[in-house]
C-alpha cells in the first residue's frame, strides 16, 4: 500500500490506524483556520500496508478470513479479543473505502466485544479502549449522535485513567480526549468543554519532549483551542497565549516540512485577531506577510490551496479598510473570487468564502457606488447563510453581514421591505450571540443603526428610544482600545442627534457633541473614517451655534469640515459630497465667506463621485442621484455673489459635464509628456476607453497612479487636473463665450470675452429657474402638438399630399412669444454688455446649463450679425481647437426607412444624398445607401472619413445617454461604441437625424446627447437639431451648407462650419417656412 493511500486513512481513522480527522471552523470574522486533532493510539494496525490495492474483492476476502478467525475462537478463548481487534480494523478500513455504514456498524460491534472479553488488568485493553473510542468518534463524525461523541470520550477517559502519567501513550489519549472535548463544546457550546480541552493539551505539550518531533503539532494544537476560547470570550490571555504558542509552533516546524504552510496561516489568523481587537497596523502587516508566506508555500493543487487565498483576501481586505488604497481592495476581491471558485458546493467553508467575498463587494460599492457591486454582496451573503447550518457557530455573523447589505440598499433605493429585513436579520444575529460573547456589541449596533434608520423613515419614536438604549449597550461592552469603539461611540452620537431634533433638550446635543470628541480622539489620522466623524462633529456644532448664535461655534463648523475634507482618505465620496453641500448651504445663509470653500471641497470629489473605472452609465446614473447639477449652479451662483467670478468659471467647468471630460481625459494628446511615461499613459487610458461599459477596477487605479507620477515631474504638475480661469479663457480666442447659470432664485451670465480679459458678469433679474422651466414646457407642448419629435414625414402626407401638419397661428404666435421672451431677458442684456466693449458681430459661443438647455437661445435675434455655437464645457473647445486638421475625406450614410416598418419612411433622404454628391465633387466621397449602410459599415466609414453626414433616423435615451444610437439598416449603432473608436482623424459630422442636440437639462449641462457625444468621441464640431428636422428641409439645408464650403472649389474648413448653417437656416427662414422647421439648427464645437 502507497504512502498517499495511507495518507487518505489518516484523514478517517484515529493512530496508530489512522489519525482522527477534526475539521472545525473557528470563530473569528471571515478567517479560517482548519485543523486537524491526531489521537495516537497503541492499536496494531494490520490493514495498513495494503490499502491502496482498493480491490474490494480482496479486501472481502480478508475480511471472511478474519471473520472466520473469530468464528472459530471461543468466547473464552483468551485470543479472541485479538481476532476481534483484527477484524474490527479491516472493517474500518473497507469504511473508510467505501463508506458503508454497516461496515461501521460491525467494526463497532466487533471492538465493543474485544473489549468486553479483555481483563481489565489486561496490558492490551488500553489499546482496545483506545481504538473504541476512536472508532465511536468516526460514527459521531458520520452520524452526529450525541451519545456517540459521549461514548468516546468516556473510552478515551478510562484509557487515560489506566495509563501511569509517565507513559509514552498516554499523550496519545489525552489528545483523543482533547479533540473530542472540542467537539462537543462546538455541538453544545459548553465552555466547560472547551476549558476541559485545553487543560488536555497542556498536558500533552507538556508529556512531549522538547527534541520529539510532535512537539510542533502538540503546541499547534494548544494555540489552535487558545484561539477558539479567545473568540468564545474575548480574553486577551488567550489571544496573547494562542498568538505565543502559533509562534512557538511555526519556530520549531522545518522550513520545507509539509504542513508549514498550515501552521503559518493560524499564526497570521491570531495577528488579525490582535489587529481588530487593538488596530495596530503592525499586528495587520504582520498578518498580510504572514499570509504571503503560506500562500506561496502552498501548491497550487493543495487541497488547502482555496483556505490559504482566503486568508491573504482577508488580510488585503483589513488592510484596504485601514487605509483605503483601492488595489488592497482590488487584491482582496481578485484573491476571495478565486478561493470561492476553487471551493466546491457541499464544501463546509464555502458559506464562509461567500460571506467574505460579499463584505469586499460591499466595500466596492461603498467606495465606488456601483449599484452592481452591493447586488452582488447581498447575493453572496444571502447564499451564504442559506448554506449555513442553524446550530454553527457563524451563522450569527453571517446574519449580521447580510442585514448590513440590506440596510445599505435601503439606502441607496429607499424600500422600507429592505429596511425591515435588515431589522430581521439583526435581530436574529442578536438573538444567536449568547449574553457574554465578544460580537454582541457588533449586533447590538448594527440592530441600532436600523432601528436608527427607521425611526427617520416612519418616525416612531419607540424606535429611537430602543435604538438609543441598544447602542449604548454595544458602546458598554466595546472594551478601551477596542478598534471598533470609536464607530460606536459616533453611532451612539447620530442618535443622540436625532434626539435632539425632535425635543430639542440641549443634554441630548451636549452629550453627543461630548460623544463625538471621544471618538475622534480614538480615531488615527490616517484612519479612513476620520472624515465622516469630523464631520459630523460640524453638523453637531451647527446645532449649537443655532442656540447659542456664539462665533467660536461657527469656527468650529467651519473647522471641523475643514479638517475632515483634508484627512488624507476620504472613505465613502457620495457620503462625504452631502456634507461638503451641507456646509456650503450652512456657509450660504452664516457666514459667506466660507461658501466658495465648501463647494471646492465638495466638487474636489467629483473624480471619486463619478469614478472613470465605472460604466459611464452609472456615472450618468450617480450624476442625478447626487444632485451635481443643481449643486453646480449653486457653487456658481456662490462665487458670483463674492464677485469671484473667475472661480465662477472654474467650478462651473467641474461640475458640467463631467462625464464628457472624462472622456476628452481618456483621448488626451501625450506627445509632450516624458518618454518613460507617455507609451504606459497611452495603453492604460486605451483600454479603459475601449472598455467603456466598465473598465477593470485595476486599470483605473494604474492609470491613476501614472497621472500622479506624471504630476510629479517638472512642467506637469497641473496634468489633467481642473484647467485654471487663466487657461479655460484661452477658448474665447475666437470669439466671446457666454455661460449661463440657472439657480433656484436667481439667473446670471457671464461673458469670457477674449484671453486677455477678465470674466464679466451679466445679471438676468428677470429669468428665473421656474420660469425656465415653464418656457421648457411650453416648447415641448408647442413640439408635441406640431408633430415634430421625429424625423419622417407623415403617413397622412404620403396617403394625402399634405405638405406640413403644423399651421396653426396660435402656435405661431407661441413660437414668438418664446424667442421674444429668450431675446428680452437672456440674449438682449448680454448683447448691450458685448456692444459696451465693442463687440457687435462674428462668433459667438454659448454654453447654457440647467434650465437653459434645449431652449432655442441662437434663434430669437430678430436680426443678428452674430454666427452662434455652442459647446458642452470650455474644455472641450479648447480640445477641438488644438486639434491639427486632417485631410478631407467625406463619407456620407443615407437610410431612408429601417426594419421598425414602413411608418418611418424618409423620403427626402434620397434627394438630400443627391444635393451633396452635386456639391461634394471634387473630393474623396464615400457613400452608403440603403442595405449598404449596415452598423458594422457606417462604423467603419465614421472611422476612417474626417467628415462624415448622417441622415438617418437617431434616438435619444435620457436615462442612458450613451445608448442613445442612430438607426441603420439592420440594426443600430449606439454612442456608446463609437465613443470607444479612435477617431483621431475626425474633424465635423452633420446629424441630420432625430433629436440629435436634446440633452438632459435636469444635469446642467450634461449635454450627452449624439451631437456632443460625438465631440467627445473625437469630432471637433457638429450640426445636430433640438428636435427632428422636417424630412423635406434636408435637402435644402445640406445644399446651402455644402455649396458654401465648397465655394469656389475651396478645401473646407471645419472653423467655416458654422458661419455655413446660419446661411443655411436663413435661406430656409426666408421661404417663410414655420418656426419650428429652421429654429432647431444649431452648431456645436470650433
Amino acid at each position: 500500500m502507497s504512502a498517499q493511500s495511507n495518507s487518505e486513512i489518516n484523514n478517517v481513522f484515529p493512530e496508530p490506524i489512522t489519525p482522527f480527522h477534526v475539521a472545525t471552523e473557528q470563530l473569528a470574522a471571515e478567517k479560517m483556520d482548519k485543523f486537524e486533532e491526531q489521537v495516537p493510539g497503541n492499536h496494531p494496525d494490520p490493514p495498513a500496508a495494503s490499502q491502496d490495492e482498493g480491490d474490494l474483492n480482496d479486501l472481502q476476502l480478508i475480511i471472511l478470513e478474519k471473520q472466520e478467525a473469530v468464528n472459530l475462537t471461543p468466547a473464552t478463548d483468551p485470543e479472541r479479543p485479538r481476532h476481534l481487534g483484527n477484524l474490527a480494523s479491516w472493517l474500518v478500513l473497507k469504511y473508510s473505502m467505501f463508506e458503508d455504514v454497516q461496515d461501521l456498524e460491525a467494526a463497532l460491534q466487533a471492538r465493543q466485544e474485544s473489549v468486553e472479553l479483555t481483563p481489565i488488568d489486561h496490558p492490551e485493553r488500553v489499546a482496545g479502549l483506545h481504538s473504541l473510542a476512536a472508532t465511536f468518534g468516526v460514527r459521531y463524525q458520520r452520524l452526529g449522535s450525541l451519545q456517540d461523541l459521549n461514548t468516546a470520550l468516556q473510552r478515551y477517559q478510562e484509557a487515560a485513567d489506566l495509563t501511569p502519567a509517565d507513559h509514552p501513550d498516554r499523550a496519545g489519549h489525552l489528545r483523543g480526549l482533547a479533540t473530542l472535548f472540542v467537539h462537543r463544546y462546538l455541538k453544545l457550546g459548553d465552555l466547560t468543554d472547551l476549558d476541559t480541552a485545553l487543560e488536555k493539551k497542556k498536558e500533552i505539550v507538556a508529556l512531549t519532549s522538547e527534541d520529539h518531533p510532535s512537539r510542533a503539532g502538540c503546541i499547534r494544537s494548544l494555540a489552535v483551542s487558545f484561539r477558539t476560547r479567545y473568540q468564545r470570550l474575548g480574553a486577551l490571555e488567550d489571544l496573547e497565549a494562542a498568538l505565543r504558542n502559533y509562534q512557538e509552533a511555526v519556530n520549531r516546524i522545518p522550513a520545507d516540512h509539509p504542513d508549514r504552510g498550515q501552521y503559518l496561516q493560524g499564526l497570521a489568523a491570531s495577528f488579525t485577531d490582535r489587529y481588530r481587537r487593538f488596530g495596530d497596523s503592525k499586528d495587520l502587516e504582520a498578518a498580510l506577510q504572514t499570509d504571503r508566506e503560506a500562500v506561496e508555500l502552498t501548491p497550487r493543487d493543495h487541497p488547502e490551496w482555496a483556505g490559504r487565498l482566503q486568508g491573504l483576501g482577508e488580510s488585503f481586505g483589513d488592510k484596504y479598510r485601514r487605509f483605503g488604497e483601492l488595489k488592497d481592495l482590488e487584491a482582496a476581491l481578485q484573491t476571495k473570487e478565486v478561493a470561492v471558485e476553487l471551493t466546491p458546493a457541499g464544501h463546509p467553508d464555502r458559506a464562509r468564502r461567500l460571506a467574505s467575498l460579499g463584505v469586499s463587494f460591499s466595500d466596492r460599492y461603498h467606495r465606488l457606488g456601483a449599484l452592481k457591486d452591493l447586488q452582488a454582496a447581498l447575493q453572496n451573503k444571502q447564499i451564504a447563510v442559506d448554506l449555513t447550518p442553524s446550530d454553527h457557530p457563524e451563522l450569527a455573523g453571517r446574519f449580521h453581514r447580510l442585514g448590513v447589505s440590506f440596510g445599505e440598499r435601503y439606502q441607496r433605493l429607499g424600500d422600507i421591505q429592505d429596511l425591515e429585513a435588515a431589522l430581521q436579520h439583526y435581530q436574529t444575529a442578536l438573538d444567536l450571540t449568547p449574553v457574554d460573547h465578544p460580537n454582541r456589541a457588533q449586533q447590538l449596533a448594527g440592530l441600532a443603526v436600523s432601528l436608527g434608520d427607521r425611526y427617520k423613515r416612519l418616525a416612531n419614536l419607540s424606535d429611537l428610544e430602543v435604538g438609543l438604549t441598544t447602542y449604548q449597550q454595544a458602546v458598554e461592552l466595546t472594551p478601551t482600545g477596542h478598534p471598533d469603539r470609536a464607530e460606536r461611540l459616533e453611532g451612539f452620537a447620530i442618535l443622540l442627534t436625532a434626539r435632539y431634533h425632535k425635543f430639542r433638550d440641549p443634554k441630548d446635543l451636549e452629550t453627543a457633541l461630548q460623544t463625538q470628541k471621544e471618538s475622534i480622539n480614538l480615531t488615527p489620522e490616517d484612519h479612513p473614517d476620520l472624515t465622516p466623524r469630523l464631520h459630523d462633529l460640524a453638523a453637531s456644532f451647527v446645532e449649537l451655534f443655532h442656540i447659542s448664535g456664539d462665533r467660536k461655534d461657527l469656527e468650529a463648523v467651519h473647522q471641523n469640515y475643514t479638517a475632515g475634507f483634508k484627512a488624507p482618505f476620504l472613505a465613502r465620496p457620495e457620503s462625504t459630497w452631502d456634507t461638503g453641500l451641507q456646509w456650503a448651504s450652512f456657509a450660504d445663509a452664516f457666514d459667506p465667506s466660507y461658501s466658495s470653500a465648501a463647494y471646492l471641497s465638495a466638487f474636489h470629489l467629483l473624480p471619486d463621485l463619478l469614478w472613470i473605472g465605472n460604466e459611464i452609465g452609472v456615472r450618468h446614473n450617480a450624476l442625478r442621484r447626487l444632485d451635481i447639477g443643481p449643486a453646480t449652479s449653486s457653487a456658481t451662483r456662490a462665487c458670483m455673489k463674492l464677485s469671484q467670478l473667475a472661480s465662477a468659471v472654474e467650478i462651473l467647468e467641474q461640475g458640467v459635464a463631467t462625464t464628457f471630460q472624462q472622456m476628452l481625459q481618456l483621448k488626451t494628446d501625450i506627445d509632450d509628456l516624458p518618454s518613460e511615461h507617455a507609451e504606459e499613459f497611452r495603453t492604460l487610458s486605451s483600454q479603459l476607453y475601449t472598455g467603456m461599459a466598465g473598465g477593470p477596477i485595476s486599470v483605473a487605479r494604474k492609470r491613476k497612479e501614472l497621472v500622479d507620477k506624471i504630476r510629479n515631474q517638472p512642467g506637469f504638475e497641473y496634468f489633467l487636473l481642473p484647467k485654471p480661469y487663466s487657461a479655460l479663457c484661452k477658448a474665447s480666442q475666437y470669439g466671446p463665450i457666454v455661460i449661463l447659470n440657472s439657480h433656484k432664485k436667481v439667473c446670471d451670465g457671464i461673458i469670457i470675452l477674449n484671453p486677455r480679459s477678465d470674466p464679466v458678469h451679466v445679471p438676468l433679474p428677470d429669468v428665473t429657474l421656474d420660469l425656465l422651466k415653464s418656457q421648457k414646457l411650453m416648447l415641448t407642448d408647442l413640439l408635441n402638438r406640431s408633430n415634430v419629435r421625429t424625423r419622417e414625414e407623415s403617413m397622412s402626407s404620403r396617403l394625402f399630399g399634405q405638405q406640413e401638419c403644423f399651421t396653426s397661428k396660435t402656435n405661431e404666435e407661441y413660437f414668438s412669444d418664446l424667442l421674444l421672451w429668450l431675446w428680452t431677458n437672456v440674449v438682449n442684456p448680454v448683447y448691450q454688455v458685448l456692444a459696451s466693449y465693442g463687440i457687435h458681430n462674428g462668433r459667438l459661443w454659448w454654453l447654457p446649463t440647467g434650465g437653459f438647455t434645449g431652449l432655442p437661445i441662437h434663434a430669437s435675434p430678430p436680426t443678428d450679425h452674430f454666427i452662434h455655437s455652442y459647446t458642452a464645457t470650455l474644455g472641450s473647445l479648447l480640445e477641438a481647437q488644438s486639434k491639427k486638421s486632417a485631410v478631407a475625406k467625406f463619407g456620407v450614410v443615407g437610410v431612408t426607412h429601417t426594419s421598425l416598418g414602413w411608418g418611418n419612411y424618409l423620403k427626402g433622404v434620397n434627394q438630400e444624398l443627391q444635393k451633396i454628391r452635386a456639391v461634394v465633387t471634387s473630393h474623396d466621397l464615400e457613400c452608403l445607401e440603403a442595405d449598404q449602410a449596415t452598423p458594422e459599415a457606417v462604423k467603419q466609414q465614421i472611422k476612417d472619413c474626417s467628415w462624415v453626414h448622417l441622415a438617418c433616423h437617431g434616438t435619444q435615451d435620457l436615462i442612458d445617454p450613451t445608448k442613445s444610437r442612430l438607426m441603420l439598416y439592420g440594426g443600430s449603432l449606439e454612442l456608446d461604441t463609437i465613443l470607444r473608436m479612435p477617431l483621431s482623424n475626425s474633424e465635423f459630422v452633420f446629424l441630420a437625424a432625430c433629436q440629435t442636440a436634446m440633452g438632459d437639462a435636469e444635469l446642467v449641462n450634461e449635454s450627452f446627447h449624439l451631437g456632443g457625444g460625438l465631440i467627445a468621441a473625437g469630432f471637433q464640431s457638429a450640426v445636430g437639431t433640438l428636435w427632428s428636422m422636417n424630412d423635406q428641409d434636408g435637402p435644402l439645408v445640406a445644399e446651402i451648407f455644402y455649396a458654401h464650403l465648397f465655394r469656389d472649389g475651396r478645401t473646407p474648413q471645419v472653423s467655416d462650419t458654422a458661419e455655413a448653417l446660419q446661411i443655411a437656416v436663413n435661406r430656409l427662414r426666408a421661404n417663410n417656412v414655420p418656426y419650428e422647421r429652421w429654429i432647431p439648427f444649431i452648431h456645436m464645437g470650433v
